[in-house]
């Protein structure tokens, strides 16, 4: 659907060449591709009017369309997810886009809908990022979490995959701490403007996307999430999220 007039569109980017899970998004998952769940997941989304798979990959996009998804490649020069999402803007129109990360199999609609509206709201706002609660000390020290700092209106400081705000406590939990979480939608001229600003030194250090905004002096919004979601990096990973999904309501929702 078409909200105050804007036309909303998800991409998934993905690529078999995961250096800690190579070949994850065709990684099964309860019977199906892990990029399958992600897609039919996004596409409940009251928010969005399309969904696409962007990947440089044939066999990813032989998968989508055998599951009745839409794909499109990309170049395999890409090194940043936003990156491969701006090429796939190009060919598509699109006045908002949601990047919804290709391992995040657990993601929920309400999230892409919380996501967006923000930039509904207020025009001066150019990207969003959902934020929740660490919760498990394990999670805060583990660096394929992407944590990050807020200001008090709620717009990312910096993000880190080391453990921010600090450690110089003598418990976990005694000041809050919150990870990114794998919508980020951009308006159409701020991932445009993305992807033509210079890679950044802090963004090419973490590998986050994000940095290049933060360290060019541009603002992301944050906004809470109460949905739990796990991100899928190794072969544990699917395992631990196989056992989550089992009794999901959503399954049984898919198209």
């Amino acid at each position: 659907m078409q909200v105050a007039n804007k036309k909303i569109v998800a991409v998934i980017p993905a690529r078999m060449g995961s250096s800690r899970f190579p070949g994850k998004p065709l990684c099964p998952i309860l019977g199906r591709p892990m990029i399958e769940h992600v897609y039919c997941r996004t596409a409940m989304s009251a928010t969005l009017d399309a969904v696409w798979v962007a990947t440089c990959d044939q066999e990813i996009c032989d998968a989508v369309h055998a599951f009745g998804g839409q794909a499109l490649m990309t170049s395999p020069r890409h090194e940043r997810a936003s990156d491969r999402v701006a090429e796939a803007m190009t060919s598509l129109e699109a006045d908002i886009v949601v990047m919804v990360q290709g391992d995040e199999p657990m993601v929920h609609p309400e999230m892409i809908d919380a996501a967006v509206a923000p930039l509904l709201e207020d025009e001066r706002i150019i990207c969003v990022n959902l934020a929740l609660p660490i919760d498990d000390e394990g999670d805060f020290e583990n660096p394929n979490t992407i944590k990050v700092v807020m200001d008090a209106e709620n717009f990312a400081v910096y993000m880190s995959r080391e453990a921010i705000p600090t450690r110089q406590l003598k418990s976990f939990g005694q000041i809050p701490a919150y990870k990114q979480v794998c919508i980020i939608p951009f308006t159409a001229k701020s991932l445009t403007l993305f992807n033509q600003l210079p890679p950044t030194p802090l963004e090419q250090a973490e590998s986050i996307d994000m940095l290049r905004y933060i360290e060019h002096g541009f603002k992301v919004k944050m906004v809470a999430t109460h949905h739990r979601t796990q991100a899928v990096d190794t072969e544990q990973d699917r395992l631990l999220v196989e056992k989550l999904m089992r009794d999901d309501p959503l399954l049984n929702a898919y198209k």
